[in-house]
């Protein structure tokens, strides 16, 4: 029996981004999805005007400012649970151009819908944006009844809503960053997200990619590594993935922790050096 599918393809934060639907739903489901995203993308981009764009002029001044825009204000909530969850290892604030600045140095006052910078800062949502990004689309997806989804911003971030089309999870192999044809790991999806970062590998030195920053002393991570994280909330995910890629060895190990199905850290050094050796996996 065939089963019915449509996808949408277009660009937002800085990638390209697909969303296929399988089976039922309503016909507007992608669109609505789509325009999830677009919002996320308006709201917090820092490459044009935006709500955090005009909320980094006050920070960057050491000041405050009202959050009016409905999607920065759930971000913020959101960053401000995945910050404590991730032991500040994922920190937003992290500029080196803002020697010690972090999260740490912001007010955020949920109730009045207010933050406030205790010294100069700013806010790059990097590869969170995506999977919150994810999230929202993936929640739009659901209540318009569509009940089997896979969805892509770039090749690192992923989401997909129920089970495979054809049944039981949706499996994806992730390549290895430096050995072409080869996989890193292999693992199944249902109801959840999944996020890639990596100090090696294609796209690494992208005009607009970040460096990888250590918030707690401020330093560049070289180190050949890669990680990958799966949630239920993509923007988790993201976070999770990202504290990991910076983690000293006492952190990583406490990240690592209870996620053994979930969180992967690749020492990807020795591949660095010659393609030949093996890759070290913590678990």
């Amino acid at each position: 029996m065939a089963i019915a599918a449509d996808v949408e393809r277009f660009l937002a934060m800085g990638t390209r981004v697909e969303l296929h639907r399988f089976g039922s739903g309503d016909d507007d489901a992608l669109s609505a999805a789509r325009r999830a995203i677009e919002a996320v993308d308006d709201a917090l981009t820092i490459h044009r005007p935006s709500a955090t764009t005009a909320l980094n002029e006050a920070l960057m001044a050491g000041g405050s400012a009202a959050i009016d825009d409905p999607v920065l204000f759930a971000a913020l909530v959101e960053i401000d649970a995945v910050h404590a969850l991730t032991e500040g290892l994922f920190d937003p604030a992290a500029d080196r151009r803002f020697a010690g600045a972090g999260w740490g140095d912001l007010v955020f006052d949920r109730t009045a819908a207010r933050i406030t910078a205790m010294r100069p800062l700013a806010l790059d949502f990097g590869g969170f944006g995506k999977g919150f990004a994810l999230d929202r689309a993936c929640a739009a997806l659901r209540a318009a009844g569509v009940r089997s989804a896979c969805l892509s911003a770039g090749e690192s971030s992923l989401a997909v809503v129920g089970e495979h089309p054809l049944g039981g999870g949706w499996p994806f192999a992730i390549p290895h960053p430096l050995r072409p044809g080869e996989t890193l790991l292999e693992l199944d999806l249902t109801d959840e997200s999944l996020s890639i970062s990596s100090t090696v590998g294609a796209g690494v030195h992208a005009p607009d990619r970040a460096a990888m920053i250590r918030p707690a002393d401020g330093t560049l991570v070289t180190a050949a590594r890669c990680t990958v994280a799966v949630d239920r909330l993509g923007a988790r995910a993201e976070a999770m993935s990202t504290a990991l890629l910076v983690a000293d060895d006492d952190h990583a190990k406490r990240l690592l922790q209870g996620g053994a199905k979930t969180r992967f850290l690749f020492d990807l050094s020795e591949d660095a050096a010659s393609p030949a050796r093996s890759t070290r996996m913590y678990a």
